[in-house]
């Protein structure tokens, strides 16, 4: 037995298929099977049930408990030795939004890696719900996104508040209104919404439901930059982070209409789990981080 076969297993009890497994820890398919193959008979034990979807076994799901253990404990001892050398390094994920990503996350990470060349930082893109989700998996180290709610094991740090507001058009019927507008034009515009998974779309729908207001939703997008394009296309409204429409209103490209109803502030922060280690770089990274002044920050999800 040796920790890349451990860390096969807990790939494919998270991906539930050997292809993604094997895409994900830079493997081929036959590599998955023969290091899954040679678990099974070293412990005399079937741990993958193979169809699909391919989970495990009643004794896989067993093994996996102990598997995270040892795949947990070897990585702790690997950034703690790390750290004793003074040379921090390794690889830090990052989960965040695509606004973020694109705004944000340059400026940061080009510092960051000034500080610790020998840190490889790589950066997925997801909605807030998803960045949990990822963090508490192990997929993602830190989460940069909306904090929502009080979740158990995980340990969440306000970065900055934000508010989602409805956006168009220069050209759109709403453009000239002074003043901003009344809520229930919200059922008498075609808009242009995030998709259901985000946290703008929740906060949008809660709106709706409260003032019963019937949508005519024209589109769903997964990300607010998109929503931003199709908006200064003029082919509908859009509600969306104020942060990320900053540079758009600036230049005139987007107006933000006022509606009392949408503003309702929504920290974003920084997301980790509770009790895993933290190497000096990283907590250096997070210290820099919420170090940073609130004007800093101008994207979001």
């Amino acid at each position: 037995m040796n920790i890349s076969q451990l860390e096969t297993l807990i790939m494919i009890s998270k991906t539930m298929s050997f292809r993604k497994a094997g895409e994900l820890l830079n493997l081929t398919q036959p590599a998955v099977s023969a290091q899954i193959k040679s678990l099974e008979e070293e412990f005399k034990t079937q741990l993958v049930d193979r169809n699909q979807p391919v989970t495990l076994t009643d004794k896989g799901q067993v093994f996996l408990t102990h598997a995270e253990q040892i795949v947990n404990i070897v990585d702790d001892l690997k950034l703690r030795l790390a750290d004793l050398d003074e040379t921090p390094q390794g690889h830090i994920i990052l989960g965040t939004t695509t606004s973020i990503a694109i705004q944000i996350l340059p400026r940061i990470l080009s510092y960051f890696q000034d500080q610790f060349p020998h840190i490889k930082t790589s950066i997925q893109s997801m909605s807030s719900t998803q960045i949990y989700q990822h963090v508490e998996n192990g997929l993602v180290d830190v989460g940069i996104g909306y904090l929502i709610g009080n979740s158990p094991g995980m340990s969440t740090s306000t970065l900055y508040y934000d508010t989602f507001e409805l956006v168009v058009s220069p050209r759109h019927p709403l453009a000239s209104a002074p003043g901003g507008a009344r809520v229930e034009v919200l059922g008498q515009t075609p808009l242009i919404l995030l998709s259901p998974d985000t946290v703008g779309r929740m906060f949008a729908e809660e709106v709706f439901a409260k003032h019963g207001i019937q949508t005519h939703v024209i589109m769903e997008l997964t990300s607010s930059e998109e929503v931003k394009r199709m908006v200064e296309l003029d082919l509908g409204a859009g509600i969306i982070s104020k942060q990320s429409v900053a540079e758009e209103v600036r230049a005139g490209t987007l107006k933000i209409i006022p509606i009392m109803e949408l503003e309702v502030t929504h920290p974003v922060g920084v997301i980790t789990k509770s009790g895993k280690y933290v190497n000096s770089a990283m907590r250096q990274f997070l210290s820099d981080l919420k170090g940073m002044p609130e004007t800093q920050f101008i994207g979001s999800e």
